[in-house]
């Protein structure tokens, strides 16, 4: 069900001017030609998961009605998790999707062709490493010699690295099982694992229903900075319609900022969970579409080495090479 947004004018010129020059520069080039191959093209195929602003953005129907009336058709897929999304991307299945941190080096390293063209502010308490309510676990240091279940190439790969070194652990000192989050969830439930890294909502929903316990989470360890990718041939050929994707997004960003029990109203029912469910993990969001900056460039390129140094990726890779640059 479509849910509208009233946003005032004010607002609006608010909003738009939060996108940075550098952004409208990169994304409409040569707007004429340009938005006329757009709409040859006639559709947008856009890749989500159950959380944050895009999934918000698509139980407004804001961005289809705006694509519409420009002759673009916007279609939408649902992905468990990001690599899954990545995956569809680099094949054709989509243009266009949001991930977090992870998931894009991993792409980038096993050769897909995307770019990243924005992101959201950090958000560290939407992931975490879980235990069942009962465990003995008490800390990340406890967590040598234990068996980890995670999604392989996800934000919280990173996130175990991370919370494991603060602890004066090597990733070594673990056992790594990798799973896909509903698998995931079925090992932890059985008690075949000690601990599951999680992400939202995937992780409030394990609070909620299982009682699980936060051993140690994203805070002073990680960013967990969700980006928006596309699939570079997309975005060389209808950079106008990825330029009204970011605006609508960034409208919609200002509003949930102030209004969360609405943001968890439209994600119950975009996601079929409980909204308690949903308000603790919308309570944790990052709100703010922006281009990337030199500071989170940075971040991407410290994670990507990292994975490299652990022999996680097949190659080190240049995250400059996947950001959608500025054409003077």
């Amino acid at each position: 069900m479509s849910r509208k947004i009233q946003i005032t004018s004010k607002e609006k010129r608010l909003t738009l001017s939060r996108l940075s020059a550098l952004t409208a520069a990169a994304l409409s080039v040569v707007l004429p030609k340009a938005f006329a191959q757009d709409k040859a093209k006639t559709s947008l195929r856009i890749g989500y998961q159950k959380y944050g602003t895009l999934t918000v953005l698509k139980g407004t129907g804001a961005l289809d009605k705006r694509l519409a009336a420009q002759g673009v058709d916007v279609k939408w897929t649902e992905f468990p998790a990001g690599p899954q999304l990545l995956e569809g991307l680099n094949v054709g299945s989509i243009d266009f999707g949001t991930t977090g941190e992870a998931p894009p080096i991993f792409a980038q390293a096993a050769g897909a062709d995307l770019l990243y063209v924005g992101n959201e502010p950090p958000a560290p308490g939407g992931e975490a490493v879980i235990v069942p309510k009962n465990s003995p676990l008490k800390s990340a240091a406890d967590l040598k010699g234990k068996k980890i279940v995670l999604n392989k190439g996800s934000n919280v790969h990173y996130l175990l690295v991370k919370v494991l070194e603060k602890a004066g652990l090597n990733y070594k000192d673990v056992e790594v099982i990798f799973l896909p989050p509903a698998d995931a969830r079925a090992a932890f439930e059985r008690g075949s694992v000690d601990a599951w890294a999680i992400w939202d909502p995937f992780l409030a929903a394990a609070e909620k229903q299982l009682g699980a316990r936060i051993l140690v989470d994203g805070k002073g360890a990680v960013s967990n900075h969700q980006f928006y990718l596309a699939a570079r041939p997309y975005a060389q050929k209808s950079p106008e319609v990825l330029r009204i994707v970011l605006e609508e997004l960034a409208k919609v960003d200002e509003w949930a900022a102030k209004n969360h029990k609405e943001v968890a109203s439209i994600l119950a029912t975009q996601t079929g969970l409980e909204t308690s469910i949903v308000e603790l993990s919308t309570s944790r969001f990052g709100f703010g579409v922006k281009p990337l900056t030199e500071q989170v460039i940075k971040e991407q390129q410290s994670i990507a080495d990292t994975f490299a140094d652990l022999k996680l990726i097949p190659k080190r890779i240049n995250i400059r090479d996947a950001v959608f640059a500025v054409k003077t």
